[in-house]
């Protein structure tokens, strides 16, 4: 069997997705990227968090994520505050104005997300979700 070339797909719909959230994002009129999404919608939904917390609820890299925090700090929308008994260590908290943003966008983000499965099964999403899992299997035991 020739396999298609999966990484080109995901790309490119990943690509594609992102174009969607970020014309909603400036429609309404908020400077954010998807990746800054991400990091504030885990930030609003589970609370406080460190930056190596962060790094793995959201499957990014520990230098990606302290760039993200430092433009979402930039904008007002998160802060640093230190750890009360490591002094070393700084928790990111959202701020009032970044749960402000949240709000707003959030029905967008729900709109788009329908969207993205309009006409696709629970059954659907379940393979997929098990299908890219296998993927992601198949080179995180190497």
């Amino acid at each position: 069997m020739a396999y298609p070339n999966v990484g080109t797909i995901l790309d490119r719909t990943t690509r594609l997705l992102k174009q969607h959230y970020l014309r909603a994002f400036r429609e309404e009129g908020i400077d954010i990227s998807t990746e800054q999404w991400v990091l504030l919608d885990r930030l609003y939904s589970s609370g406080d968090a460190s930056q190596t917390e962060l790094a793995n609820g959201t499957y990014k890299d520990a230098p990606t994520v302290s760039r993200i925090i430092d433009k979402l700090a930039k904008k007002k929308l998160v802060e640093r505050r230190r750890f009360p008994n490591d002094r070393r260590r700084y928790l990111v908290c959202i701020t009032k104005t970044g749960k402000d943003v949240h709000d707003r966008i959030t029905p967008y983000v729900k709109d788009l997300r329908l969207r993205t499965w309009n006409g696709l099964s629970e059954d659907d999403f379940n393979r997929l979700q098990n299908i890219l899992q296998h993927i992601r299997d198949n080179f995180e035991e190497e």
